[in-house]
């Protein structure tokens, strides 16, 4: 799974309970969309985060 280059954000773990308590594995993974980004000049491919597309951490190319 993909992890944003800014801020870290990737794939989250823990436990979907049932109605009945019983617990099986489930993954919530975030909006990561790979987007090209001006870096130094030059343009770069790169995983990025939805929030941190919003916000403008990112110049996009």
């Amino acid at each position: 799974m993909a992890k944003c280059a800014i801020c870290g954000k990737g794939a989250h773990f823990g436990n979907m309970v049932s109605h009945s308590h019983r617990r099986s594995n489930k993954m919530w993974k975030s909006n990561v969309k790979s987007v090209r980004v001006n870096v130094g000049g030059s343009t770069k491919r790169m995983y990025v985060c939805t929030s941190c597309l919003k916000s403008g951490a990112v110049e996009r190319a």
